[in-house]
């Protein structure tokens, strides 16, 4: 399993948008979901820097380890 260092050093790129979530795919496979709500005034483009997107691999990781616990 990579660790969220390794995942934000890539490249992330845009996989689906599905019930009301947009969902990107870093380097390595993981998939991580964006909410709406956050989309407000933020341009989100199909490829980018992985750091950008951060707080919400971090938040998908950590609901993907509680789900495991």
């Amino acid at each position: 399993m990579s660790t969220l260092k390794e995942r934000i050093a890539g490249r992330v790129k845009f996989v689906r948008y599905q019930d009301g979530e947009l969902w990107y795919a870093c380097e390595d496979g993981f998939e991580f979901a964006i909410p709406k709500e956050d989309l407000a005034g933020a341009v989100f483009l199909a490829e980018d820097k992985g750091m950008l997107f951060m707080r919400w691999i971090r938040k998908h990781m950590e609901m993907i380890a509680k789900a495991k616990a």
